[in-house]
C-alpha cells in the first residue's frame, strides 16, 4: 500500500522487480490512498500485453475491497470484518474519514440489500 500516488516509474520498478523474481506472477497490485491518474490505470492496462499476462492494476481503498471480493467471494464476511477492523484503525492521515464513511454505507447496503 502507497500513501502516496502511483507513477510510471513504480510500475516499471515492478516490472523489473518481476523479471528478477523469477517465478510465476499473474498479479501485481499497488493499492493507494491517494487518487488514481487515468494515465496510470491507461499504461498498467497496456503492462497486461508487455508482460506476456501479468495484470498490473492500481487500487484505491473501495476498488482493492471490490477485486479482492470477486477473488474470494466464498470469504467475504470474515475479509469484510477484518478490512473494516483495520481501516477503522487506520489514522486520519492514511484513510480519510470520508472514505472511511463510504466504506460503512456500502457495506452497510450491501448486506441489507
Amino acid at each position: 500500500m502507497k500513501m502516496r500516488r502511483v507513477t510510471q516509474n513504480d510500475l516499471d520498478q515492478a516490472i523489473q522487480k518481476v523479471n528478477r523474481s523469477g517465478g510465476q506472477v499473474n498479479h501485481y497490485i499497488f493499492i493507494t490512498t491517494e487518487p488514481i491518474d487515468e494515465n496510470i490505470e491507461i499504461y498498467a492496462a497496456t503492462l497486461y500485453e508487455l508482460t506476456s499476462g501479468i495484470e498490473f492494476v492500481v487500487l484505491d481503498c473501495i476498488g482493492f475491497l471490490r477485486y479482492f471480493l470477486h477473488l474470494f467471494h466464498r470469504l467475504r464476511g470474515q475479509f469484510l470484518d477484518e478490512y473494516q477492523k483495520l481501516l477503522l484503525a487506520e489514522p486520519e492521515s492514511a484513510v480519510s474519514q470520508p472514505l472511511k464513511e463510504a466504506f460503512l454505507v456500502l457495506r452497510q447496503a450491501a448486506e441489507s440489500g
